[in-house]
């Protein structure tokens, strides 16, 4: 109508596009002071549901008592506020798809090529949430550092460092976040994802002239003792194994072989054991075994490295008076 009325009345070219760009200046002031409006009632409801989803959480941390439970409930609760944050934003600012799609365009194509990690990081974890790499309470070893997986968040994986500088399967007291790029940059190491168990050996240098057939009588019994669970264990998670991916029906029973050296008999004890149990069922063998030995009465004896000097060269000693 407004249009109609201007194109039909006599006025000048250049009055008429005087009063054209007046109008054009008008609807635009019109369309930013709605835009405002929407990017304020926008603001307003994400702050309500980042409120209530946070008080959902809180509810959550003193109602369930399942750890695990409780972590992927706020883990979840957490997405679904902003997934709606985002849903929210859509259909407020639908009326100015095309600016707004434009500008989310230019947007995204700028973060693209300044964030290349943060966008990597977040392809990692959604890479880890569908592919099932790891997740929470898995010990891995991602970028060279070993640990138990204590959170993933949308860009780093948060571990609770194993070893390091102490000799040991223990936690060392280092929290290490680790950028989820990684996943694509380098090898995943999982030690209990699919088969929670651990190759594990003790060799035993065993002196020549020992009895052989007691010694292994001995390893039998600290089998039978110690290691029985393990094997019936891993039996029934490798199963599960061969089922999944392509590998050999390989034996998880304890292997007990011998070899000779130029010192002495090197006994060598393969067994299977829990990831997380494998320094104390390590000593929990040695102490057995130790035990047994000493109560052969010499039948059986541990060796140790010794060295013959096989020549001594003349040596001449002269006393100078004074």
């Amino acid at each position: 109508m407004v249009h109609f009325i201007i194109f039909n009345t006599k006025f000048k070219a250049s009055k008429k596009e005087e009063i054209v760009k007046k109008y054009l200046i008008q609807i635009d002031r019109i369309f930013e002071d709605e835009l405002v409006l929407k990017s304020i009632e926008f603001a307003l409801i994400s702050i309500v549901i980042l409120a209530l989803f946070w008080l959902l959480r809180k509810a959550m941390t003193r109602s369930i008592e399942d750890d695990t439970m409780r972590y992927r409930a706020k883990k979840v609760s957490r997405i679904v506020s902003y997934s709606l944050i985002l849903v929210i934003g859509f259909i407020l600012f639908a009326g100015y798809s095309k600016n707004f799609g434009l500008a989310i365009g230019l947007i995204s194509a700028g973060l693209a090529f300044a964030l290349q990690e943060v966008v990597l990081a977040i392809a990692g974890w959604i890479s880890i949430y569908f592919s099932k790499i790891y997740s929470t309470g898995d010990r891995i070893e991602l970028n060279g550092v070993v640990g138990d997986v204590i959170d993933i968040g949308v860009t780093k994986t948060t571990l609770m460092e194993v070893g390091g500088w102490i000799q040991s399967d223990n936690y060392n007291g280092r929290i290490v976040k680790i950028s989820n790029a990684f996943v694509f940059k380098g090898t995943v190491k999982n030690y209990s994802t699919d088969f929670p168990f651990l190759w594990d050996e003790i060799r035993l240098p065993i002196r020549y002239g020992s009895d052989i057939e007691i010694l292994q009588k001995i390893l039998e019994e600290t089998i039978d003792e110690e290691l029985i669970q393990y094997a019936d264990f891993a039996k029934h998670h490798w199963k599960v194994m061969t089922k999944k991916y392509l590998i050999e029906d390989a034996s998880v029973d304890p292997l007990i072989t011998f070899q000779l050296n130029d010192n002495w008999i090197e006994f060598n004890f393969r067994y299977v054991v829990d990831y997380k149990s494998r320094l104390g069922t390590k000593h929990r063998l040695f102490k057995s075994i130790k035990a047994k030995i000493e109560q052969t009465n010499g039948q059986v004896s541990l060796a140790s490295s010794t060295f013959e000097i096989v020549g001594v060269p003349d040596l001449q000693i002269r006393n100078k008076q004074p």
